[in-house]
């Protein structure tokens, strides 16, 4: 049997029986026992009032099993109770933080008769495996004042998985469609640096493109039409350090390159190109072979939810020569990370440097938004005033390392979070036109 307990309503009615039964005892002494006759028949209703809530005959709780990091997902829950009447069901579940602030997550069920349901919404902030623990359920009687309450442990668990909602977006799979990098190949003409045929020149194409020696011999210009490279190597790397396991915008940075990362390994797949994940934080993490097939994908994804938070600064120089050291020929290299301190920006361009004489560099950097926002705030006192310095001198050091490694011959994408996905997909797809990868 679930155990009965007051109700909040009912606490407010004996708090306010006890100057009732002062004034008694004040006025008429002889009559004392009026206030604990009140008091023992409101604990009577109250128990009453609890019993006729009915009891609990069943309770089932639906939990995904997988969800991806940042997404909205749903938790449903149905109660089935042997007859009684019902005021107020509410429930309450025990889990991983990294599922729910907290830990913790309330909510109501509705419903008439003996079957009520409820659900409510949660947003994991990390990956990972997250248990959900335990659940509490607590009905109220018709009045309010007794209600009946149970606690059952649940041990089911939640695996977090990196976000790939921009994959599945309309708007990419139409791209990959009609693009020239799709499902559907085309050779557009002015495109790439690979040779493939002759065709008769056209109004409005490059003429650049024009092969005078096959116009000469023929007395009709012709215009070569070249392919886009294929088979090219990707190689995303991961800065999991400190730095980017700071939030933003309520998920870690970490996060956020992981989904851009994933959503751009996706498209060069479908064009051919094959794909590698590194990972790295003190010493290297993970190192992916080559995926070449786009029905391999979700082993990218796989060795992405692997990518652990560490709590450390990174080692690029060991990590990008341990790197360097396993790329038998040249590839396009994305480097996820961000920079604190200029000691650590320091041995990130030196490290990077060293890169740029057998690879194309890339680095991605996100925008940070709050610090902007500090800097450009107008100030009210002294506070203030310092913070916007500190916020502008660091804004000013992360400009700095942006020129620094354009020097060098990085391309650098710094963006907000929100379109970070976009600009790399943008970038990737320049730098393979260009033919600079084979």
């Amino acid at each position: 049997m679930s155990p009965i307990v007051p109700t909040l309503r009912a606490a407010i009615l004996l708090a306010l029986a006890a100057p009732v039964a002062v004034v008694i005892a004040a006025v008429a002494p002889g009559a004392w026992i009026v206030a604990p006759a009140l008091g023992g028949a409101l604990l009577l209703v109250i128990i009453a009032d609890a019993l006729a809530a009915g009891g609990l005959r069943d309770l089932r709780l639906g939990v995904p099993a997988d969800v991806e990091v940042g997404a909205e997902n749903h938790i449903a829950l149905q109660a089935l109770f042997a007859g009684g009447l019902r005021g107020q069901v509410e429930a309450a579940l025990a889990l991983d933080p990294r599922l729910a602030p907290g830990g913790r997550i309330g909510f109501s069920l509705r419903g008439q008769g003996a079957d009520w349901t409820g659900g409510t919404a949660f947003t994991p902030s990390r990956r990972g495996t997250g248990a959900v623990d335990r659940l509490w359920l607590r009905w109220t009687g018709p009045l309010g004042l007794g209600a009946r309450q149970t606690a059952r442990g649940q041990d089911q668990a939640v695996r977090v998985w990196p976000n790939i909602g921009a994959i599945r977006s309309p708007a990419l799979q139409t791209f990959l469609k009609d693009a020239q990098f799709g499902l559907i190949a085309r050779r557009i003409r002015g495109e790439g640096t690979q040779f493939e045929a002759l065709s008769e020149y056209q109004p409005g194409m490059d003429r650049r493109r024009i092969d005078w020696k096959s116009s000469a011999r023929h007395v009709h210009l012709y215009a070569k039409e070249f392919e886009t490279e294929r088979n090219n190597q990707i190689v995303f790397a991961f800065d999991c350090g400190q730095t980017m396991c700071e939030p933003l915008a309520g998920m870690p940075r970490i996060d956020r390159a992981v989904s851009a990362a994933l959503t751009t390994g996706y498209v060069a797949l479908k064009a051919g190109d094959r794909v590698s994940l590194f990972g790295f934080a003190a010493r290297p993490e993970v190192m992916t072979p080559f995926v070449a097939d786009a029905r391999d994908f979700h082993r990218l994804q796989s060795a992405a939810a692997g990518l652990d938070y560490h709590a450390q600064e990174p080692n690029f120089t060991l990590a990008l020569a341990t790197l360097a050291g396993r790329l038998q020929r040249r590839s396009l290299i994305v480097v996820f990370s961000d920079f604190t301190d200029p000691t650590s920006a320091e041995l990130m361009i030196e490290s990077i440097g060293r890169l740029v004489s057998r690879h194309v560099v890339l680095f991605v950097t996100m925008a940070d938004a709050e610090l902007e926002d500090i800097a450009t705030a107008r100030p009210d006192d002294m506070q203030h005033v310092a913070m916007a310095v500190t916020a502008d001198s660091l804004l000013r050091q992360r400009a700095l390392v942006t020129r620094r490694l354009q020097q060098l011959g990085v391309d650098v994408i710094e963006a907000p979070h929100d379109v970070i996905g976009t600009r790399l997909i943008d970038a990737y797809l320049a730098i393979k036109r260009s033919g600079a990868i084979g």
